[in-house]
């Protein structure tokens, strides 16, 4: 047990107050190279515990044919578990966009029908990654992805099935998806809040949680570690209680702040991802970032210690690490911060 861990361990009658009513979940990339059916997915998460489990990209389902969504739906219950289901871009100027697969606004209309049916309140999707940053910049593709969910706005409202918007890959700060959201309209469009992905827009993830707790409909956790170098800074994600985040109060945060989301486990770890904010050009593609965020990464980076990365041999290696990497964070989120699982 680290020094971390044992510090949390001491906070464990403040977190009772709050974890109870923390619905655990795991979001399938977690485990992404496994291979496995839905139904297989689904007995695993069973076995881990989890009250919900979170289909983030369609390949994890299968088919979005309705018998077979229907089929997956009645299995879940029969686990007792809550199903979320989501997809990639919609934005259809993203360097992530798949046209092969319609219009923005046919693939969402798609999910939508796709979560009704299987017992989903949301449809997760993404505007793209950090390569939407630059020219024509953010704000241009901010704008086109605002006018897909326009489009689809009367089919969500109709279905009751909302719109949660992931930052995703470095594409926005938590501020330039809140202008998303309530630009595209709060009633229908929330927020999937990735802790980890904070860091790779140069933001402290309890900042990021802070500033999209009101929108918050579902969430990808994991932990980061941030160290400086010559250029900057890396971030490498970890296993929850590796990295840098305080997890007791975040948790503490996240119980009092999004109360109806679930705390979703999408562990990604063994590599470094470089932040370089010290060379020339880097900030031409956050023109709009601002200092009191920075700093606080800057502070997160100040405290970090650099970590090695990891190479599966193999793809049967790489299905074990990622089973081993979940399963330990899933330890850390039972044993020492007092989540509840079923």
């Amino acid at each position: 047990m680290n020094r971390r861990q044992f510090l949390a361990l001491g906070a464990l009658p403040v977190l009772a107050q709050h974890s109870a009513a923390v619905r655990l979940g795991i979001d399938l990339f977690s485990i992404r190279s496994q291979g496995w059916s839905p139904f297989e997915y689904l007995d695993y998460c069973a076995r881990q515990g989890a009250r919900v489990v979170h289909f983030s990209e369609i390949r994890f389902l299968g088919s979005l044919e309705a018998e077979h969504l229907r089929q997956v739906r009645e299995h879940a219950q029969q686990l007792g578990i809550q199903l979320e289901i989501g997809m990639r871009s919609i934005c259809p100027t993203s360097t992530m966009f798949e046209p092969k697969l319609g219009t923005a606004e046919e693939q969402l209309v798609r999910m939508i029908e796709a979560a009704k049916t299987i017992g989903s309140p949301i449809v997760r999707a993404v505007l793209g990654s950090m390569a939407d940053r630059t020219p024509p910049g953010i704000e241009s593709h901010i704008e086109d992805t605002v006018r897909v969910l326009r489009a689809v706005r009367t089919r969500a409202v109709d279905t009751g099935i909302k719109i949660a918007i992931e930052n995703h890959a470095g594409d926005m700060q938590a501020w330039e998806l809140v202008t998303l959201i309530e630009t595209a309209g709060k009633e229908y469009v929330g927020a999937t809040l990735d802790s980890g992905n904070a860091t790779w827009t140069m933001e402290d993830p309890l900042t990021s949680l802070e500033t999209l707790a009101p929108y918050v409909l579902s969430t990808g956790i994991r932990d980061s570690m941030v160290w400086e170098d010559a250029n900057g800074a890396q971030v490498q994600w970890t296993a929850l209680g590796e990295g840098l985040v305080e997890w007791p109060k975040y948790v503490e945060k996240f119980a009092a702040l999004c109360p109806a989301a679930p705390f979703n486990l999408e562990i990604i770890s063994g590599f470094a991802h470089p932040v370089p904010y010290l060379k020339e050009g880097f900030w031409d593609v956050w023109p709009k970032a601002r200092a009191s965020d920075f700093v606080k990464f800057l502070a997160l980076a100040r405290r970090g210690k650099p970590l090695g990365s990891h190479k599966s041999p193999d793809a049967k290696a790489e299905q074990e690490y990622q089973k081993e990497q979940l399963e330990r964070s899933l330890r850390y989120a039972k044993e020492v911060l007092g989540l509840g699982l079923k």
